[in-house]
């Protein structure tokens, strides 16, 4: 690139690591803001990540480390409540033949990973800050940040969740909204017969599924219409979670025994939002979650901010020219694959809040899922 650049990322996730990982190996001066202290490092049980990720980490050059921290598998089964297999079914590989469908891993182990990468790459990093103001004008942007610092930048990566502030402080109005739909997550022990996702529909909840995410761990979920948050003490997590998880047979008995730390329980809201128009506006651009999000019915959340990053850095790193054209282009070819997965996860949930039982839910998801095959 003919005239140095600087970019700053907001937001120290998936989709802010990886697109300074990128911008940093394409020789691009990058600032990284991340508000936690701790950078993410202990947060979160488990994550599934279909090849479309695996694809992108092969791409930072961190999928090694994810292969041997996690836990590789090519099938889904789906079982009665009292634990009988009813099915297994091939995952497809959208991450390429030479990518496994499907690997399951520790969420502070990918952070880890990432955060690595990021530090190797030489970005600049700044853990507890904010950006407090964004001051653009036709060359760049000037920010200022909460702990009394200020920087000048060709281009600001706004890659700060669900809650993006940058999000709102641009004047993009949308968003979050709940799907009716709620989710427990724990890490627990892997039973020596776990190797692979299984889902468990009907009883009480009505998704009960767990992902192995290393030779001897897994993270189990179980899915309910979402609950007034404010009406379930935290400190009641693991009781809670446990009255619904006992319902289920198989080898959700011996995972039942280890839910007894309610501050290893997680319960999210499952939300829905999807940008509309462009996302961006000047020299500020959404990505990742930021951007959009989805129930986790397809496991598609991390993968669609993974490809964000790496679609927009591609696109930043092979021109000279940063322009209002430039960003659009990102827009469209990112909502061109996003809204289908958007749509179709929140779909597969609708159909099961309202009981529909001959939904082709099959059918979607292998529709959706190869789309995704495809490059993003």
């Amino acid at each position: 690139m003919s005239t140095p650049r600087k970019v700053l990322v907001i937001g120290g996730g998936a989709a802010g690591s990886a697109a300074t990982i990128l911008l940093r190996r394409a020789g691009i001066a990058v600032d990284l803001i991340e508000a936690k202290d701790d950078w993410n490092a202990t947060a979160g049980s488990g994550i599934t990540l279909q090849g479309n990720a695996l694809r992108v980490l092969r791409e930072l050059g961190v999928w090694d480390q994810v292969e041997k921290s996690g836990f590789g598998f090519g099938a889904v089964g789906i079982t009665a409540p009292d634990g009988t297999v009813l099915h297994v079914a091939e995952d497809l590989r959208t991450g390429g033949d030479d990518l496994p469908a499907t690997v399951g891993t520790r969420r502070p182990q990918l952070q880890s990973v990432l955060i690595d990468a990021v530090r190797a790459g030489g970005a600049a990093v700044r853990l507890g800050v904010r950006a407090t103001a964004l001051e653009q004008d036709d060359d760049g942007v000037t920010v200022l940040f909460s702990d009394g610092g200020r920087g000048r930048y060709d281009l600001v990566i706004a890659a700060d969740g669900l809650g993006s502030t940058t999000r709102a402080a641009i004047g993009i109005t949308d968003k979050p909204e709940p799907t009716g739909m709620a989710i427990w997550r724990v890490a627990a022990p892997r039973p020596a017969g776990v190797i692979r996702t299984d889902l468990a529909y009907g009883g009480p909840a009505y998704i009960a599924g767990y992902c192995p995410t290393g030779d001897t761990t897994l993270y189990a979920y179980v899915v309910e219409a979402h609950r007034d948050r404010g009406s379930i003490p935290v400190e009641t997590y693991a009781d809670e979670m446990r009255s619904l998880a006992r319902h289920y047979g198989g080898h959700w008995p011996e995972i039942t025994t280890h839910i007894t730390d309610p501050a290893q329980v997680n319960y999210t809201w499952c939300d829905r939002m999807l940008v509309e128009g462009s996302w961006h506006r000047g020299r500020v651009v959404l990505v990742g979650d930021a951007a959009h999000c989805c129930p986790p019915t397809l496991a598609q959340g991390a993968a669609l901010s993974l490809e964000d990053a790496w679609v927009l850095t591609q696109m930043l790193a092979t021109t000279d020219t940063w322009d209002d054209a430039l960003l659009q282009a990102y827009h469209e070819r990112r909502v061109a694959r996003v809204r289908p997965v958007v749509e179709a996860s929140v779909q597969i949930g609708r159909w099961q809040l309202d009981g529909v039982r001959d939904a082709d839910v099959p059918g979607l998801m292998g529709r959706t899922m190869t789309l995704l095959r495809e490059l993003p």
